[in-house]
């Protein structure tokens, strides 16, 4: 809200990042429901506080495709591609099936709405290399992210209809 530095009041300065921990909150809020993916943070414990992490979440979804252990995902599901997969799926109410993994296929799709960066994209190509080496990965984004549109958005008024450049 304001043009230049001069027009900037404490009250505009108070305004804007309570609007960011706002929209923070509301994030974390939303992935409450989630069973596995529902932070980021990891608190460490209470003698070893410095063993706190963060661990993003992108990161997090692409080890659990690439999880070599196979356990059935909790917070990802697989959408039924043929007929083969589409009875295994229904069969799965009745009897004791495998529902398909999200990492049974060759190809990994992933789109990021809302936007992607540069590191976000090597971080995953490098992740499915190593945990699933020979799986093809193409990351798809609303947006490709630079720094400083990041920080844009996070003050953009409407985050559906961002009143930035990008």
């Amino acid at each position: 809200g304001c043009e230049s530095s001069l027009n900037l009041t404490s009250q505009k300065v108070t305004d804007a990042v309570d609007g960011i921990f706002r929209s923070l909150r509301d994030i974390a809020r939303v992935r409450l429901h989630m069973k596995q993916f529902n932070s980021i943070h990891n608190p460490g414990s209470n003698t070893h506080q410095a063993s706190a992490s963060y661990k993003p979440l992108l990161k997090q979804v692409v080890e659990e495709i690439c999880n070599p252990d196979r356990p059935d995902p909790v917070d990802i599901e697989h959408v039924s591609s043929g007929l083969t997969d589409l009875l295994k799926t229904g069969f799965s109410m009745f009897m004791k099936v495998n529902r398909p993994h999200p990492g049974d296929h060759p190809l990994l799709i992933i789109f990021m709405v809302g936007g992607v960066s540069v590191s976000e994209v090597k971080m995953v190509k490098d992740l499915v290399a190593t945990r699933k080496p020979g799986t093809q990965v193409i990351v798809l984004s609303s947006v490709l992210l630079t720094p400083h549109s990041a920080v844009e958005l996070l003050f953009a008024s409407d985050r559906l209809q961002p009143d930035t450049d990008i």
